[in-house]
């Protein structure tokens, strides 16, 4: 059987693009073939495979220009029996694609919010009399692009193949090294301790109080072992102003079993504590 794969769509997307590269290494190592599941919005591709629908989700997580993707962390909080299975970082070199004859002739950009917030510094040199009108993903509005000559598009230079559409500007993006962290994720339970092959640990959790000191001692029990925090991000519980859910990720290195004590401390500091997973980290090469 294959195995199915929910990712944010249409066809063209960058989501799409990591899919495909997981589905290529899951082919590669077993022979499994792989069947992509477009869904129309990362929430959506987490509610696949938290409900059966899919074997697998792969989402965006961070962008090294955005910072963390807010409708994958929000959602991830909400849903539960969903674990990392491994995080891919793709580089992400955005495209205007447009049927204009020139930039002057441009009125309207689409695309989905995190793109045109990469480009918002190009969008304001070159398109400054353009309207900016975020969209669920990047591709959305391809189709409708040759119909109107005022209209572009940000998106992937794959999306302008497949779509047969002429690309106006290239590496449009505001920094060079822009780059898109993926997680992979299926249905299941934490595993208590990273592997050896594990190098890294994802969790959320909200604190029992909004007291003086809580969270520094939370953070304080992976000081103390000497674990690195390689992010940790907030974000609103929606429970009351001024109460949060911490999102934050471990660098296990090679002392799996002090990250597994971390834990199990932490767990007596939290209000709720989510093991999102235990993971490796892999590169997409540009």
């Amino acid at each position: 059987m294959p195995l199915s794969i929910a990712h944010l769509g249409p066809a063209g997307t960058y989501a799409e693009e990591a899919a495909l590269t997981y589905a290529g290494w899951v082919a590669e190592e077993t022979g499994q073939p792989a069947q992509l599941c477009p869904c129309p919005s990362i929430a959506q591709s987490l509610y696949a495979t938290a409900g059966g629908k899919t074997e697998i989700a792969v989402v965006p997580v961070e962008n090294s220009i955005e910072g963390g993707v807010t409708f994958t962390l929000d959602t991830l909080w909400q849903l539960a029996g969903l674990q990392i299975q491994q995080a891919l970082v793709l580089p992400i070199s955005h495209r205007l694609l447009s049927f204009a004859p020139d930039l002057q002739q441009i009125q309207t950009v689409y695309s989905h919010p995190q793109a045109l917030s990469q480009c918002q510094n190009w969008l304001d040199r070159n398109l400054p009399q353009a309207q900016l009108i975020p969209m669920p993903s990047t591709t959305d509005v391809l189709t409708r692009l040759q119909a109107d000559l005022s209209l572009g598009a940000i998106a992937s230079r794959r999306a302008a193949q497949l779509y047969n559409l002429p690309i106006l500007a290239s590496e449009i993006q505001d920094y060079p090294d822009n780059c898109t962290r993926f997680w992979v994720l299926r249905q299941g339970q934490a595993e208590p301790t990273p592997s050896a092959q594990d190098t890294h640990t994802s969790l959320a959790f909200s604190l029992s109080a909004n007291a003086p000191g809580a969270l520094m001692q939370a953070l304080g029990i992976f000081s103390d072992r000497q674990i690195n925090l390689s992010r940790i991000e907030s974000r609103p519980s929606k429970r009351a102003l001024g109460d949060y859910v911490f999102f934050v990720d471990l660098e296990v290195g090679d002392r799996p079993d002090a990250v597994e004590s971390a834990l199990v401390e932490l767990a007596a500091h939290t209000d709720v504590l989510k093991i999102l997973g235990n993971y490796r980290l892999r590169q997409i090469a540009s």
